[in-house]
C-alpha cells in the first residue's frame, strides 16, 4: 500500500547531535480513526525515512507522528514549520508542498555534481586560499543545497550552525524592519561570523532568485580553519573589508539622507547622531501611532518639530516615546528656514526629554 507523503526540511540547527541545516525527512502516512460508544481511538500508521546514511530520533519521530495525528494524512499537511521537543540539542523543520525526494525515499546526493565543479570552485575567492593539492579535499567537507526564490537561509537570532558559499544564484540579506541591506551573488560567502565569534546569527538571509549554496557545518568549519591557516587570513581580510564598507555606508547615509526604523535606532539616538554630525535638513517620521511627524535641523540644531496636536519642545519629548515608526533625512531646509530660532540647546532638550521618560516608566511600574 502506497501511503500519502510530504517532505520537511531542516531550516535551523541547535547542537543537534543528528542531523544538520539542509536534511530531509520523508513521512508517509495515515491515521485512522475508529468511533465507538466509549471513546474514539485513533490507529496510526506512520513511516519516517530518516536522511541518508543518519540514524533515526526517537524524539523527532514522535514529533513527526503527532502531525500526522493532527492532520490524519500526510499529504494534508498544510504548509507549517514545527520544532522538535529537543534532547541535548534542537532542529526547526519546514514543510512546504515543493520538496522533492529521491525514489528511495532519501534526500538527492549531489555529490557527484560537486565533484564536477571542482573546477569552477578553484576561481572563487575562498577556495583560492587553498592550494591545488588539498582543494578537492576541502570541497568534500561541504554540502549542495538547492534553494528555491523566497526560501530562508538563516534567521536572525537563531544560533550560528553553518558557513555558506554561494555558487549560482543570489540571496538577500534583511534587517529587522524586513528591509533588504544588501544582495550578495555567487562567489560571496555569509555565516562566517556566527561561527567565528560563536554568537548568534546577525541577519535573515533570504533566497532571490533560484540558488545553489554549499554549507559547511560548524565542526568541520573550525577542522578546515585549523589545517589551512590562509583560510583563517581570508577571513581576517574580509572582516576587515565588510568594517571598512559598513563606516564608509554610515557615512554616505549621513551626508545624502538616512532611512530606518525606530526599532533599530531608537529616536534618541537618531535626533544625537544628526545632532552631533551638524547635519541640516528634514527629519520624516511616519507609521506612528498619531500619523506622521516631521523635524528641521540647522546645523544641527533642532529649528522645528511637529507630531499629532505638539509642536515645539512638547513634540520633542513626545516622539522620544515612539518604539516603532519608520524614519526619513533628508538634506536641506528651505531658505526661510535659516533664521528661524532654534528650539532650545539640544542637549539640554534631550535630558530633559530623558528624564521626563524615566520619570514616566516609574510611574507605570508603582
Amino acid at each position: 500500500m502506497a501511503f500519502p507523503k510530504a517532505v520537511f526540511k531542516v531550516s535551523a540547527v541547535k547542537n543537534c547531535p543528528l542531523y544538520s541545516f539542509g536534511d530531509l525527512f520523508t513521512v508517509a502516512g495515515i491515521t485512522i480513526s475508529m468511533v465507538s460508544k466509549e471513546e474514539n481511538t485513533f490507529v496510526n500508521t506512520t513511516i519516517i525515512h530518516s536522511p541518508l546514511k543518519k540514524e533515526k530520533c526517537k524524539t523527532l519521530n514522535g514529533d513527526l507522528t503527532k502531525v500526522i495525528i493532527q492532520y490524519e494524512r500526510a499529504d494534508k499537511i498544510p504548509v507549517c514549520m514545527i520544532s522538535c521537543s529537543g534532547c541535548t540539542g534542537s532542529i526547526r523543520l519546514e514543510y512546504t508542498k515543493d520538496l522533492e525526494l529521491t525514489a528511495n525515499g532519501s534526500e538527492k546526493d549531489y555529490t557527484n555534481e560537486l565533484g564536477s565543479m571542482l573546477h569552477l570552485l578553484s576561481d572563487f575567492a575562498f577556495f583560492k586560499n587553498i592550494d591545488e593539492e588539498n582543494l578537492e579535499k576541502v570541497v568534500n567537507f561541504f554540502h549542495l543545497n538547492k534553494l528555491k526564490k523566497n526560501d530562508i537561509v538563516i534567521r536572525k537570532g537563531d544560533p550560528g550552525g553553518n558557513f555558506y558559499i554561494i555558487i549560482t544564484g543570489s540571496v538577500n540579506v534583511i534587517n529587522d524592519a524586513g528591509m533588504t541591506i544588501t544582495t550578495l551573488a555567487k562567489g560571496d560567502v555569509f555565516g562566517e561570523m556566527s561561527l567565528i565569534c560563536n554568537d548568534s546569527v546577525g541577519a535573515t538571509i533570504q533566497v532571490r532568485e533560484p540558488s545553489s549554496i554549499l554549507y559547511i557545518d560548524r565542526k568541520n568549519f573550525q577542522k578546515i580553519l585549523e589545517q589551512y591557516p590562509s583560510i583563517q587570513l581570508y577571513f581576517t581580510r574580509l572582516m576587515a573589508k565588510r568594517l571598512t564598507k559598513s563606516n564608509t555606508i554610515r557615512t554616505e547615509d549621513l551626508s545624502s539622507g538616512m532611512i530606518g526604523n525606530l526599532a533599530e535606532i531608537p529616536a534618541e539616538a537618531l535626533f544625537q547622531t544628526l545632532n552631533m554630525n551638524n547635519k541640516t535638513g528634514i527629519l520624516t517620521i511616519s507609521e506612528l501611532v498619531n500619523g506622521t511627524a516631521r523635524f528641521s535641523f540647522r546645523q544641527g540644531s533642532l529649528i522645528k518639530a511637529k507630531y499629532y496636536t505638539y509642536e515645539g519642545e512638547a513634540a520633542f519629548y513626545e516622539i522620544l516615546k515612539e518604539q516603532e515608526g519608520r524614519f526619513r533625512f533628508t538634506p536641506g531646509i528651505p531658505s526661510e528656514d535659516f533664521e528661524v530660532p532654534e528650539i532650545g540647546y539640544f542637549m539640554k532638550l534631550l535630558m530633559e526629554g530623558m528624564r521626563r521618560l524615566d520619570e514616566g516608566r516609574n510611574i507605570r511600574t508603582n
